[in-house]
C-alpha cells in the first residue's frame, strides 16, 4: 500500500501530459497523505485530451451516506476492483485515472525496524500512477466531492517492491501479498484511460525494475 506522495504540481502535469483545466493549473502540489487533496487526470467531458482534477484522495463511493466514510479507501487492490462494492461501479463505468506523483515513499523493514523509502523515476519524470475516480454528490445539500484511489498490485516475486512493507512471520516469502502501485507509461495513456477493461486489465502491472531510483527517504531528499 501506499499512504504518502507528492503530488505534481499542475503546471508540471499540464507539461509532461497536455492536461486541460486552468484552475487545476494552479495546483502548486505538495505532499498528499489519505484523505487529503491531489491531483488527479481523467478523460475530458465531451471531448479528446485530459482534463485536470483536484480531489481527495480516498475514494467516495456511490451509495456512501457521508463523505467522511469510516474506512479506508486511498488504495486498491487491482485484483478486487471488479467485485468489491466500494470500485466496481466506477470500474464498470471506466472511470480510471492518472494520479500524476514526483515520488511515493514505502515502508521497509529489512533492518527489523521501519526506515521509510522513497521512490522516484530513474528518468526524473513524474510518476503516472494507475487510479480510480469517482464524483460523489451530498443527497442533502447537492454538493459534488471528487475523489479517486490509487491502484495496487500483488509485488511477491518483483525484486524491489517485495522488500517493502512489514513481513507476516506466519506466511512464506512468496505469499505475503506485498503491494506495489502501477506505472502507466506515456504510450499506455490512452489504453488506460479510454480502452476497453480487457486493455486496461492489461496494464496492471508493478514499474520495472530498471524505472526505479529508490532508497531512504532521508537520503532522497524532497
Amino acid at each position: 500500500m501506499c499512504n504518502l506522495y507528492r503530488s505534481t504540481s499542475g503546471s508540471d502535469a499540464q507539461a509532461v501530459w497536455k492536461a486541460g483545466n486552468p484552475l487545476a493549473i494552479d495546483w502548486p502540489g505538495g505532499i498528499v497523505g489519505p484523505r487529503k487533496n491531489g491531483l488527479f487526470l481523467r478523460p475530458a467531458r465531451g471531448g479528446d485530451g485530459l482534463a485536470m482534477v483536484v480531489g481527495r484522495w480516498g475514494l467516495i463511493p456511490w451509495f456512501a451516506d457521508t463523505a467522511d466514510i469510516r474506512y479506508s479507501t486511498n488504495n486498491a487492490r487491482a485484483e478486487e476492483v471488479a467485485h468489491k462494492p466500494s470500485y466496481k461501479l466506477a470500474w464498470q463505468r471506466g472511470q480510471r485515472c492518472i494520479i500524476p506523483a514526483d515520488w511515493f515513499d514505502e515502508p521497509n523493514w529489512e533492518t527489523g525496524r521501519n526506515v521509510w523509502w522513497r521512490f522516484r523515476r530513474a528518468d526524473g519524470a513524474p510518476w503516472g500512477l494507475a487510479g480510480l475516480w469517482n464524483a460523489w454528490t451530498d443527497r442533502r445539500t447537492g454538493e459534488v466531492i471528487e475523489s479517486y484511489t490509487l491502484l495496487t498490485l500483488n509485488a511477491d516475486h518483483h525484486p524491489v517492491m517485495r522488500r517493502m512493507h512489514k513481513p507476516d512471520p506466519a506466511l512464506p516469502a512468496d505469499a505475503q501479498d506485498k503491494r506495489s502501485v502501477i506505472a502507466i507509461e506515456a504510450d499506455d495513456v490512452e489504453r488506460w484511460l479510454r480502452g476497453p477493461v480487457e486493455q486496461a486489465r492489461g496494464l496492471l502491472q508493478p514499474p520495472a525494475e530498471s524505472l526505479l531510483h529508490h532508497g531512504p527517504a532521508v537520503q532522497m531528499g524532497d
